[in-house]
């Protein structure tokens, strides 16, 4: 099951839920920062578990608006759910890929390119925290495995500021040995 899958079948496990209602807890939960589910892949996402036999769709009439699809876990999806948060929970899954192919082929750029690169991480990396810290601080209350998810992510965050900084410094000492070696 692909993270998105469990991201949305989470979603119609926790309660029943239309395909909108499912946008709007994405958005509130500042997900996005974490699951690759655009806007549009919502609907294919369900169509999807639903011909699984996931979860299981039917039309009802909403309060305010048209009739929607409104989505329910199946008893295979309530079962597929749980063994796959229990595989996620246990089994730790690099995620750095990106990053590490560019450490693989540091030595194709020069330190100058390798230096502004990190730097230029270095920011990224910032930005995407104080965005994660002002989804955290949003007027919806999160439920504490939501916290636990900002926190989780802040954490690895920083750890990973910290880790680029020692490697930038790392950078800059290689490339200053290089240079006296040519002098």
């Amino acid at each position: 099951m692909t993270n998105a899958e469990l991201a949305v079948l989470g979603l119609v496990v926790e309660q029943p839920r239309h395909g909108y209602q499912i946008e709007q807890v994405i958005e509130q939960r500042g997900m996005r920062k974490w699951t690759d589910i655009g806007f549009s892949s919502i609907y294919f996402l369900l169509k999807k578990l639903e011909r699984q036999k996931l979860i299981k769709g039917e039309w009802a009439k909403t309060e305010r608006g048209p009739t929607r699809k409104v989505y329910r876990a199946t008893p295979a999806g309530q079962e597929a759910f749980r063994t796959a948060v229990i595989e996620a929970l246990s089994i730790p899954q690099p995620s750095h890929h990106h990053l590490l192919l560019g450490l693989a082929n540091l030595p194709a750029v020069s330190h100058i390119e390798a230096l502004a690169a990190l730097n230029q991480y270095k920011q990224s990396l910032k930005s995407r925290m104080e965005i994660l810290k002002a989804h955290r601080e949003s007027p919806y209350p999160h439920p504490y495995f939501v916290e636990a998810m900002f926190d989780h992510n802040l954490t690895v965050m920083q750890a990973e500021l910290e880790w680029t900084e020692r490697f930038l410094k790392q950078v800059q000492t290689q490339s200053q040995t290089e240079q006296e070696k040519t002098i």
